[in-house]
């Protein structure tokens, strides 16, 4: 597969934020088309999120979800394997995930955690690396095979960015829990996750099931290439839908009486502290 080219423009070119509002609201317009058109047409998807940490692949999916049903887009992001389950064939714990008729399935990560952190780390044997290296297209061309459309991506940052958000979130409340012993680990392994990477793209990057490329060390650029793109692989369209007209409501009963609010326990009125009294 062709490798996705530099852009060539230089890192402080940023997007406007009204440009960049406008136009991810017009996507995300476009991604609950998509959900309509897989409901409506029974199409199964998968969306495969890689890449270093810190790399922007939550966010992304986060963009991604913001106005879909999770009763048709689900995320996928699943925590170390089990006992049980590391005595399960590799990729079992992640069939168990894969998307029914007219379901969307975003692995936030992947069955790709053996080509990169288990690897990397130990994890797993190097006969076990090298197996998984030799199955992986064979496991995807069946998923193909079967009618899954199947789209890998990854996020590619840089060393010094990823540095620069581990440090962001050291003091930030609301994003430390983001920073594990791992993440910190990943600073000091650089280089043996890029041969890790490498080695995967050289067996995984196929015709059939090729990987695209997102260059993420400007969040905000990311999240618009990838999400454009995706877009542009799937052959979706508008789905008739039913006009839906508000009925009017009935006439109270007169024989229905609510009950006093003193029966019922209403949570405080945080707000009126915030507000105070405005007269």
């Amino acid at each position: 597969m062709a490798k996705a080219k530099k852009s060539g423009k230089k890192k402080s070119d940023k997007i406007p934020n009204d440009v960049y509002e406008a136009e991810l609201f017009r996507l995300q317009t476009e991604f609950v088309k998509l959900q309509e058109w897989t409901r409506h047409t029974g199409a199964r998807i998968v969306v495969v999120f890689e890449g270093r940490d810190a790399a922007g692949k939550g966010g992304t999916i986060k963009r991604i979800t913001e106005y879909l049903s999770p009763r048709v887009a689900r995320i996928a992001a699943l925590p170390a394997p089990t006992d049980r389950e590391r005595g399960q064939w590799y990729y079992q714990r992640y069939i168990n995930h894969l998307p029914a008729k007219g379901e969307i399935v975003l692995f936030d990560r992947s069955w790709y955690n053996r080509a990169g952190v288990e690897q990397v780390m130990g994890f797993c044997t190097p006969q076990e690396h090298s197996l998984f290296l030799r199955q992986t297209p064979i496991f995807e061309q069946m998923l193909l095979e079967d009618g899954i459309l199947l789209r890998k991506y990854w996020f590619s940052v840089s060393d010094d960015e990823q540095l620069r958000r581990f440090r962001s979130r050291l003091n930030d409340p609301v994003r430390q829990w983001k920073l594990s012993p791992m993440d910190l680990e990943s600073v000091y392994r650089w280089e043996d996750y890029s041969r890790a990477k490498d080695q995967m793209m050289v067996h995984t990057d196929t015709p059939l099931s090729p990987w695209y490329v997102v260059e993420s060390d400007i969040k905000k650029h990311a999240r618009l290439n990838m999400m454009a793109h995706l877009l542009s692989t799937i052959d979706y369209h508008d789905v008739d839908k039913p006009t839906v007209e508000l009925p009017e409501r009935p006439v109270m009963s007169a024989s229905y009486q609510r009950p006093s609010r003193t029966l019922s326990t209403y949570v405080d009125d945080h707000v009126s502290t915030l507000i105070g009294d405005r007269e």
